[in-house]
């Protein structure tokens, strides 16, 4: 069993910075791409970011294209956001999810693990 566990979110102003983290218990981490996805109130969960198993490659939606950053440490099975220049329209809960396969995925329905979520608030 899989356990990922989000910390990091809070009430930030427009502009301002924010770092997720995610930890994962159990040795599946390390073979498998990770994700992060967001959903506002009252619209679907939409795709973030997500990062492949070894790390190299990384994958964005293009709302969040060279404002965000996703990043793992195998070694400390843990997965990072780092979250810049953030805008009003990027609060939500966000939600770190490991996938059934090596290579990253944008579908939500390639993750079998979810975390419980974290608040981002950006304020204008």
């Amino acid at each position: 069993q899989v356990q990922l566990v989000e910390s990091g979110g809070g009430l930030v102003q427009a502009g301002g910075s924010l770092r997720l983290s995610c930890a994962a218990s159990g040795r599946t981490f390390i073979s498998r791409a990770m994700g992060w996805f967001r959903q506002a109130p009252g619209k679907e969960r939409e795709f973030v970011a997500a990062i492949n198993w070894r790390g190299g490659s990384t994958d964005y939606a293009n709302s969040v294209k060279g404002r965000f950053t996703i990043s793992r440490v195998n070694a400390k099975n843990t997965v990072y956001l780092q979250m810049n220049s953030l805008k009003p329209e990027d609060t939500a809960v966000y939600y770190c999810a490991l996938s059934k396969y090596a290579n990253y995925r944008a579908d939500g329905n390639d993750y079998d693990y979810w975390g419980q979520g974290t608040q981002v608030s950006v304020s204008s």
